[in-house]
């Protein structure tokens, strides 16, 4: 079975975890420390807090940044629900702006439509999170001259674009937003297993990020109200238990060394199938706008299946039998139940958002991906398409 994605291990990942599990620190070890490090450096970032997951590394922004009942946080639909549930952890209320049609990522030109329909209900929104989807950077410079025209906090959820250029500029990422997500899934560019961090360079966001990973609690003189010893802590504020292991930090800066050329066979991949489903009716690829330097986290292949008269299930299964697994990224976030009921969300309120997800598939893409069976996917899924 060809998996729409997996991920890249090698014997020097092995080696780099192997090497912890004989060391004294399994965790709050120096290994994290160094994954920090590289991570800034190679990200441009001042400031780098490593967690458990890419989830906590947002809802930890969300609580650093301010936000609470009453503020209105704006994203994406196309996304993983972890992105819009981040807002709802911290009590403010989420929002949706709609995509653009050609690189999916959220429209600038939308949000800053919605910050002016929601002042005319005498309503500020607090925050945008703009989702680099698919290996795509969002389009940043209109979305930072919007957040400071209207005073907006501006969060990249950069989960699907480590590695990628915008302007030529692979450190762009904190250049532009307050606050950088990622996470380092099996799926991603990089893994730790389960991982994330938030990069920055506000050193009082890092600050209250870190400290809240670890229970709220501090040890730094300057910050107690008291001191009996060299064992003393305080908690000041409710935190929680976001700590990544230093073996999963090994993990981490190993790969990272390789993710230049782990984007390097992405790119390759992907110019394959450009090149062989461009001319294929009732087909579309993912397009890159001409600012960006696309890593292909995901290969979103949109397919008419309305037009082909063909149930979109029905083609999964097709390809399952065939020996190749697909996935859909996203369901619209605001077409689950959760967000209907509580937001009052419903069919039709993003429709371009709705439109790509009835016709994309993710279809597979990852570094070690064969050219047979680059070809295979291909041919397969060319030759059931044109036989409708």
């Amino acid at each position: 079975m060809i998996s729409y994605s997996k991920q890249s291990i090698d014997q020097s990942d092995i080696d780099a975890v192997v090497d912890v599990f004989n060391s004294d620190w399994l965790t709050q070890g120096p290994a994290v420390e160094t994954f920090e490090n590289d991570l800034k450096s190679y990200f441009g970032a001042k400031h780098t807090c490593a967690v458990v997951n890419g989830t906590a590394a947002l809802h930890l922004t969300g609580l650093a940044l301010g936000w609470q009942t009453g503020d209105i946080v704006i994203t994406s639909p196309i996304t993983f629900l972890a992105t819009a549930n981040c807002i709802v952890y911290s009590g403010a209320t989420p929002d949706f702006v709609d995509i653009d049609p050609d690189t999916y990522i959220i429209d600038p030109n939308l949000v800053e439509d919605k910050v002016k329909t929601y002042q005319s209900q005498g309503k500020k929104i607090k925050a945008v999170i703009g989702v680099d989807y698919a290996g795509h950077p969002c389009d940043w410079k209109g979305l930072r001259e919007i957040a400071d025209k209207y005073d907006l906090q501006l969060v990249n959820d950069n989960c699907h674009t480590m590695g990628a250029s915008y302007f030529g500029d692979k450190q762009f990422a904190v250049k532009y937003a307050d606050v950088v997500i990622q996470s380092y899934h099996p799926v991603k560019h990089i893994t730790t297993g389960e991982g994330g961090a938030a990069l920055t360079n506000n050193p009082e966001i890092d600050d209250k990020i870190r400290c809240l990973r670890t229970h709220g609690m501090t040890k730094e003189p300057n910050k107690l109200d008291d001191n009996d010893g060299p064992w003393y802590y305080e908690m000041h504020e409710v935190g929680y238990n976001y700590r990544i292991t230093d073996f999963q930090c090994a993990l981490g800066s190993s790969q990272l060394k390789k993710l230049d050329h782990y984007v390097q066979k992405r790119r390759e991949i992907a110019k394959k199938y450009d090149e062989l489903f461009s001319n294929i009716d009732n087909l579309k690829i993912p397009e890159t706008h001409n600012s960006v330097d696309h890593v292909y986290h995901l290969y979103p292949l949109q397919i008419d299946f309305e037009k082909l008269s063909l149930a979109k299930p029905d083609f999964f299964q097709k390809m399952k039998q065939l020996g190749i697994n697909l996935q859909v990224h996203y369901m619209p976030v605001h077409l689950q139940p959760f967000y209907k009921r509580n937001y009052s969300f419903k069919p039709g309120d993003y429709p371009i958002a709705e439109k790509f997800y009835y016709q994309v598939v993710s279809i597979p893409l990852y570094p070690s991906l064969t050219d047979e069976e680059v070809e295979k996917v291909v041919n397969d899924i060319t030759k059931f398409v044109r036989s409708k």
